[in-house]
């Protein structure tokens, strides 16, 4: 026997994976889990035995709820599930995933579209942060057709506005946790920020890259990866996030003067080069570059106004990243960060695990249907 759970995979930006209404999934933590392992085929670096597709980028899920909140219209809660650990990690947000969010919301019948565009308020339960998402919806309808494209995914979408409110301190005390622009490291100079995703910083020259090295490249030097990670760690415990061993967040970033935009940039997931960027990390990234004495300020090229476009190069391109901040203290005072993205609907139906796992039913299928009707 197996249990069925109603299930739609979308693509949120450069990722994709399970999207689930929280009432289906169940409500004690150690069981949901334990389903999403089943559900994805970890741990298994192949994911052979689930719907997971053999990649960070592709072992996500998304649980989706009507939020209670008066000032959001959904709630988001974001899982990372591990590949070769029965992990599943709930501490970071992804604003890749994120995109698909309102989108599913609205077409789950959670919430109502509005004509031409929808403006959906979704609060990050992992980071408690909350996002604007702005949808198109001509006649009331998701639409995923349109003529915007984003670097790492193939042809064109409607475009999808992700306003990050109060991304500073997501998971931190404050955007720079350890009250510096800049630390030491094993004798690296090092920035520890915190802007919608908890990062560290680190000139690529100072890590023996260019910074604008290939994933493949990357990936392949087992002696970086080594010295990355002990800096990670190390890291952690300065931001007050204590020890990362079996953590995805802080991130990892090596940053470089750009070729063409306004910085160069790497982000580790944190055992891999993302193919492309991560939307938080782009956000913390941006933030870093405008803030002055971090690293990342310090190979930028970044205007003076307090409205900037920084365009973030990576390995599949580029992403324009849009900051708004006032001054305090010396510092920027981040109060809007925006990003472009697209997303799309691949399929809809149920996820089956053994019943073994978890006695679960068909709760609410029915009823999400015809709500979205």
């Amino acid at each position: 026997m197996q249990t069925r759970i109603p299930c739609v995979h979308m693509r949120g930006g450069t990722s994709k994976g399970p999207f689930f209404h929280l009432s289906d999934l169940p409500a004690d933590e150690a069981t949901r889990d334990a389903v999403l392992l089943s559900a994805m085929g970890s741990p298994d670096i192949l994911q052979t035995n689930g719907i997971g597709a053999a990649t960070p980028l592709t072992s996500k899920v998304a649980i989706i709820s009507k939020s209670k909140r008066d000032d959001a219209d959904l709630d988001y809660l974001f899982a990372q599930v591990a590949l070769d650990k029965p992990v599943v990690d709930t501490n970071p947000n992804c604003g890749n995933m994120l995109s698909a969010v309102g989108p599913f919301g609205l077409e789950e019948g959670l919430i109502k579209a509005g004509d031409p565009e929808t403006i959906v308020k979704i609060y990050n339960v992992n980071t408690d942060t909350l996002i604007e998402a702005v949808i198109q919806t001509p006649g009331g309808n998701v639409t995923y057709d349109g003529d915007a494209s984003i670097d790492g995914v193939p042809g064109t979408a409607a475009p999808v506005i992700l306003n990050f409110l109060n991304a500073a301190g997501s998971k931190c005390s404050s955007m720079l946790p350890t009250g510096k622009p800049k630390d030491i490291i094993d004798g690296i100079e090092v920035s520890c920020v915190d802007v919608a995703m908890p990062m560290v910083f680190v000139k690529a020259e100072d890590m023996g890259k260019t910074g604008h090295e290939s994933k493949a490249e990357l990936d392949a030097d087992k002696e970086f990866y080594k010295k990355l990670e002990d800096i990670r760690r190390k890291a952690s415990k300065l931001m007050g996030l204590g020890d990362a061993s079996d953590k995805v967040i802080p991130k990892f970033g090596i940053v470089a003067a750009p070729k063409n935009g306004s910085i160069t940039a790497r982000y580790f997931v944190p055992f891999t080069c993302h193919a492309a960027f991560a939307v938080t990390g782009s956000c913390c990234v941006a933030s870093a570059a405008i803030t002055p004495g971090t690293v990342a300020n310090d190979v930028a090229k970044i205007g003076n106004a307090d409205k900037q476009i920084v365009t973030l190069e990576h390995p599949s391109g580029s992403i324009d990243v849009n900051v708004e901040f006032g001054m305090k203290d010396g510092f920027p005072d981040v109060n809007r960060v925006g990003i472009l993205r697209t997303c799309r609907r691949l399929f809809e139906g149920h996820v089956l695990i053994p019943e073994s796992v978890w006695r679960g039913h068909e709760s609410n299928a029915p009823k999400h249907q015809a709500a979205a009707e």
